[in-house]
């Protein structure tokens, strides 16, 4: 298996767990029980310049541990305070070391939405992200078929989250339009590689209808790239890693986002 079929394996297995302690029923009706979210992630999104989507991220495959001190609520409140418009956080343990604790800590202490960045492979994962206080959750195609993400879009719509369906290719932003995806983003790391080419995202946008929210994600680390996803109306950025290495994370991310 490559490292995403590897990712979505354990995802199962982490949600078999899961429902031996709360079963899928109790799960649904605790998250149904919640106020009915007003689709934050995506409005936030929505504006006049390029979005930005700031990453809580320890470690990862392809790099093993990128924050050895990993302060993420306060770097969380960091990204904030620079202007970041959302915070995606990663609560995958095995390979990126992350917490559905780093997520439900951080979205009681912020003001601005977040979305969790997991491999759905299972509608359990939805229900759990919208009591974790994720305003949105992360699909991806390349796990998952046309069907699957229809269904776990309308369990979004049906508890007022958004869903992020991730594509590469161009059978896959097929899919992601078919499936009604109102957020589609561009990994613009081949996540069975790991290369990472910015210019995937430039090419994939034509293919994507205007009133579908752009995303590009990985690989950019400057304002050079930002000007250049800019030009390319690219909606959003997703960045993760140039500012987790970054030592003062309010400057790098003023940088970034100076026009």
């Amino acid at each position: 298996m490559n490292i995403l079929e590897q990712l979505a394996a354990h995802a199962k297995q982490r949600v078999a767990e899961k429902m031996k302690n709360k079963s899928l029923e109790e799960i649904k009706k605790e998250a149904c029980n919640m106020p009915r979210g007003d689709f934050e992630f995506e409005k936030a999104l929505r504006k006049n310049d390029i979005a930005f989507i700031c990453e809580c991220k320890k470690a990862s495959p392809s790099k093993g541990v990128i924050a050895e001190s990993f302060d993420y609520l306060q770097i969380a409140k960091d990204y904030e305070k620079a202007g970041a418009d959302c915070i995606s956080v990663l609560t995958e343990p095995k390979w990126f070391l992350g917490s559905d604790d780093y997520l439900k800590e951080i979205a009681n202490t912020i003001n601005i939405p977040c979305i969790r960045k997991d491999f759905t492979v299972d509608e359990y994962m939805i229900y759990e992200a919208k009591l974790l206080g994720a305003k949105a959750i992360l699909l991806i195609c390349a796990i998952l078929n046309q069907s699957q993400i229809k269904h776990y879009i309308d369990i979004c719509d049906e508890l007022g989250i958004s869903a992020l369906v991730e594509a590469h290719d161009e059978a896959e932003i097929k899919m992601a339009v078919k499936a009604g995806a109102r957020i589609i983003g561009v990994n613009n790391r081949n996540l069975k590689d790991f290369s990472v080419d910015t210019a995937n995202s430039k090419r994939l946008r034509q293919m994507i209808p205007r009133d579908i929210i752009f995303v590009s994600e990985s690989g950019i680390s400057s304002n050079e790239d930002i000007k250049e996803l800019r030009d390319a109306k690219v909606d959003a950025v997703l960045i993760g890693e140039t500012l987790m290495k970054a030592d003062d994370k309010t400057a790098k991310l003023k940088e970034l986002r100076r026009i």
